[in-house]
């Protein structure tokens, strides 16, 4: 049986054929310890949570008559277990904006459960700031705390196997939420890939056949980028790759490969290019990811890390004010 989305599934059989103890690829990554919260600019939460209020009220509110302006409390409960909590910054910037206040009952990162409801946060505020807060903030916390949730299991089905490479996200992420979902995949305890388009210059089949050849587009390539930026190269064959890194590439990406000719393809590479990265990418889910590992693969990135990612299911309660029984003196 297999585990549910949100819970950690150990698949402790890497397929490979391949020790676990020669799991020794160059690249280490562990799950961050410290405040990753820092990452985040303050400017920046400020727009994205003024952009996100906007789009959820551009004009008036009519329901905010009907609750007013005095003081509530409401609270913030989880209701899928085995969660990781991902994206309190987000959450925390879009009720500042309202002049609300959060008090969190767990740290970022925090596994939530193994309860049904598990009570995350409180937030207190003006009854109509709150309800104008509630769908925008629950919003990120739900996408971010699901990629962080599946980072997480995928990071383990790594670990357990014996393998330190890093496990990569891509840019497939929703337009105008990127920022939220590659910090998710930092809480979740796996690498975000390049940012964007101007992090690292990524030469796909498109870019190959625009230049001509491998050989000239990594070329053309390093003439712009320096020595500041490095260069990867999409590959469909060993040949590709061996081109790739001959003209200078850093990393040789093998797409869309079955695990053993990935296996194979990675090893020739890597005894003839030691220093350059070997990443796989294409078709990896969280069932065949163990297929994948290998000590000549360095990265393996995955789109289903953001496209198709359940979220987590919270929800915001404002809390019933406490009625109290109307004594009568005795006359």
């Amino acid at each position: 049986m297999k585990a549910p989305h949100s819970c950690i599934d150990l698949r402790k059989t890497a397929t490979n054929n391949f020790p676990a103890s020669h799991f020794t690829s160059p690249l280490k990554m562990t799950t961050p310890q410290y405040d990753l919260s820092n990452t985040l600019p303050p400017h920046t939460l400020t727009r994205l949570a003024r952009d996100w209020l906007a789009e959820d009220t551009p004009n008036f509110d009519p329901a905010g008559l009907c609750v007013g302006s005095h003081e509530v409390e409401a609270r913030l409960l989880c209701k899928t277990a085995c969660s990781v909590l991902a994206g309190r910054p987000f959450f925390t910037a879009v009720f500042t904006e309202l002049s609300c206040t959060v008090e969190w009952a767990h740290k970022e990162g925090a596994q939530l459960g193994p309860d049904a409801v598990a009570q995350t946060a409180v937030v207190r505020g003006p009854a109509r700031c709150v309800l104008l807060g509630e769908r925008p903030a629950l919003n990120c916390l739900a996408r971010a705390s699901g990629i962080a949730t599946r980072c997480s299991q995928l990071q383990s089905i790594a670990r357990e196997a014996g393998w330190h490479g890093h496990v990569a996200g891509t840019r497939k992420t929703t337009p105008g939420f990127r920022l939220v979902e590659k910090y998710a995949m930092l809480v979740g305890g796996v690498s975000m890939h390049r940012q964007d388009l101007s992090g690292m210059v990524m030469l796909k089949d498109n870019h190959i056949w625009a230049s001509g050849s491998i050989t000239q587009a990594v070329r053309d390539a390093r003439s712009v980028c320096g020595f500041s930026s490095k260069i990867e190269v999409e590959c469909g064959s060993r040949e590709e790759g061996s081109e790739a890194a001959t003209a200078g590439a850093d990393i040789v990406m093998l797409d869309n490969f079955k695990p053993q000719e990935l296996h194979a393809a990675a090893q020739l590479l890597k005894e003839e290019f030691p220093s350059v990265l070997i990443e796989a990418s294409g078709g990896v889910t969280p069932d065949n990811l163990p297929q994948y590992l290998s000590p000549h693969v360095d990265i393996i990135s995955l789109g289903c890390i953001t496209q198709g990612c359940p979220v987590v299911d919270f929800s915001l309660k404002v809390q019933k004010p406490v009625a109290f029984p109307i004594i009568f003196e005795s006359q």
